[in-house]
């Protein structure tokens, strides 16, 4: 901290983490990494597979591959830091680290809000219009669409740290969370954060409630297509075509938005750090396994790799 007149001008922070849990710390260290590590074995592994077989070429395999990556930076984002403080005396981040954690968070969080939007679209014109998904999904099309997807929500979480930089943090710097987060920070300002909340508030609503209704109309004219295929057979593969993005979408809105309903105060209950660690580590883990379990070109696309591997 550095003194400037009346006031104490915070230069670090204190991140309590799950100290408050000094009996399982050692349990709790090994799990995280544990997902940690899976986490980051499983969407490599996706997007290697995806990239090494051709006929895993296509949009809707694209995305996911982008996806992957997005979760290994979000993850990365908080869990290092995370498990780095598991058994350091004193938890602390500065100022600018705490700042860039979050920009990272924040873009990467972003990202995959516009990109499950993006999935969406494709998905209804895969099965809305099956006869002209190749013209329409054109690779230059996939490509412009994923870029506009990082742009978006980088273009956002920078004006999201500029407002955070105006912002002065005065006398308690002690962050009842395992990571930098906004509601959070916000608690600790000493100076008035109507326009961050204001901030926040816009882009929750365009990356949130805009996406996530776009989402829903796309789903609605999804199933209405379903009904009107006769064959049960053709319902069932145009179902599952749409049920892996689905749950993903499913986990990632309802848990995203629990944790925010529940800390947009600034407080942060040890039920809530355990729902974050759902939502920031544990959905980044499981959606390789949602888009490649059922999957019958994953598989095959597999079985292909241990041949290559086999005959050299």
């Amino acid at each position: 901290m550095t003194g400037g007149g009346n006031t104490t001008e915070i230069t670090y922070f204190i991140l309590l983490g799950f100290s408050d849990f000094p009996r399982i710390l050692a349990v709790l260290f090994a799990v995280f990494l544990l997902i940690y590590i899976l986490t980051l074995t499983w969407n490599l592994g996706l997007i290697i597979l995806i990239r090494m077989d051709s006929h895993l070429h296509t949009p809707m395999y694209f995305f996911p591959s982008n996806l992957s990556f997005i979760d290994v930076c979000y993850v990365t984002s908080t869990a290092p830091k995370m498990l780095s403080n598991f058994f350091q005396e004193q938890q602390t981040i500065t100022f600018v680290g705490c700042a860039v954690q979050y920009f990272v968070f924040s873009t990467m969080g972003l990202s995959e809000s516009c990109l499950m939007t993006t999935m969406a679209y494709d998905r209804y014109t895969a099965i809305c219009n099956p006869l002209l998904y190749s013209s329409v999904m054109s690779p230059t099309l996939c490509i412009q669409m994923v870029l506009g997807s990082y742009l978006a929500a980088l273009s956002a979480s920078i004006s999201e740290l500029c407002a955070l930089f105006q912002l002065h943090f005065c006398g308690l710097n002690v962050i009842d969370h395992f990571f930098c987060d906004m509601p959070q920070l916000l608690v600790l300002s000493c100076t008035d954060t109507l326009f961050v909340n204001l901030l926040t508030a816009i882009l929750t609503m365009i990356f949130g409630i805009i996406n996530a209704f776009i989402i829903v109309i796309s789903y609605g004219f999804i199933v209405m297509s379903i009904m009107k295929i006769t064959s049960a057979n053709g319902r069932s593969k145009a179902f599952n075509t749409c049920a892996s993005h689905l749950t993903a979408v499913s986990l990632f809105y309802t848990s995203g938005i629990f944790v925010y309903l529940s800390s947009s105060s600034g407080g942060s209950s040890s039920f809530d750090r355990f729902a974050s660690v759902f939502y920031t580590v544990v959905i980044p883990m499981l959606n390789p396994l949602i888009y490649s379990l059922r999957n019958k070109e994953i598989k095959d696309a597999l079985k292909r790799l241990q041949k290559k591997r086999w005959y050299c």
